[in-house]
């Protein structure tokens, strides 16, 4: 029988077996089918904490398969990105037709929207980094470049970004408590800057189209808080036609405006929950990220989010 330790926000789930490992598995992420060649000597633990949509875990267990199906899929959950980070032992990761294998120190990422397939030898340990795909600021499309590619901790950028996610993870009563938003923002924009250097996102060799999405979307965040932000201002602070720019959003299935009021929208959600932003008002914080009509901004939040911005802060 498995043991749940409830600690605030952290959570720790103790399996003895491979059917109550398969349940914690199933209520720490998405619907997964798990199995193993050996369930008679199966031992697994997730210890997990979670703040502002961003949930990270802790999982050690011994030597079992971890598969997300189309069947699965079908349920309808909304889309993620995880992010796995080997902490000990080693996994094999299969996503859109790649493998990755994984060791101490290795990172990948992989979509819950799509089939994959996670396969642990012996015993291990894996921080597993889960949330929803539009909090990182590059096209899912984009990032699906990435899946299952393996991403060394040791050298170049992700020297930097691993240490800060193993020690979230050996410190999961800290990202439960207060400060659990600015930790949990923190390790989205490392993940963040980390999958546009491996998109070649931020060098000067990288491909002149993606270079320039890139730099205008940088330019957008930099100015949300201005009232003039708009396709004129954007296209022309990047010497092209306005019907030049709509053709590169469109290319990502979106329009500069729909753009626009998603970063305006994820900035403000994210300041809703700051503890040291606690005592601005509604209001004020809606006009810093460029909202200047109040009742705008409330409908505009309460169909993004599904309840207003002062019943979000209430309950988070």
């Amino acid at each position: 029988m498995s043991t749940t330790l409830v600690d605030d926000a952290l959570t720790t789930m103790i399996a003895h077996n491979i059917s109550d490992f398969r349940t914690a598995v199933n209520d720490s992420f998405v619907p997964l089918q798990v199995s193993s060649d050996h369930p008679d000597r199966f031992r697994g633990m997730i210890r997990g904490a979670g703040v502002d949509e961003v949930h990270v875990s802790d999982v050690r267990a011994t030597d079992h398969v971890v598969e997300r199906t189309p069947e699965l899929i079908a349920r309808g959950d909304r889309p993620h990105f995880k992010v796995s980070l080997m902490i000990a032992g080693s996994g094999l990761l299969i996503q859109d037709g790649r493998e990755a294998v994984l060791t101490p120190g290795d990172l990948a990422v992989y979509d819950t929207s799509r089939p994959y397939t996670l396969a642990f030898g012996d015993d291990f340990r894996t921080m597993v980094v889960m949330f929803p795909r539009h909090l990182v600021a590059l096209p899912p499309d984009m990032v699906g470049q990435l899946t299952a590619v393996r991403i060394s901790g040791s050298e170049g950028l992700g020297s930097v970004v691993t240490p800060y996610l193993t020690q979230l993870a050996l410190n999961l009563d800290q990202f439960a408590g207060t400060t659990g938003a600015r930790l949990a923002h923190t390790a989205l924009d490392l993940v963040t800057t980390l999958f546009a250097r491996e998109l070649g996102l931020d060098g000067e060799t990288a491909d002149p189209h993606r270079a320039l999405m890139q730099q205008i979307r940088g330019h957008i965040d930099r100015n949300l808080a201005s009232g003039d932000l708009g396709p004129a201002s954007i296209a022309a602070a990047h010497y092209i036609s306005t019907r030049h720019l709509h053709g590169l959003f469109q290319e990502q299935a979106t329009t500069v405006s729909t753009w626009i009021r998603t970063r305006r929208l994820e900035q403000c959600r994210r300041d809703l929950i700051d503890p040291v932003l606690a005592n601005r008002p509604v209001a004020a914080i809606a006009a810093r990220w460029g909202f200047v009509d109040a009742a705008h901004f409330s409908r505009a939040f309460k169909s993004a989010f599904g309840v207003s911005p002062s019943e979000f802060r209430a309950t988070h």
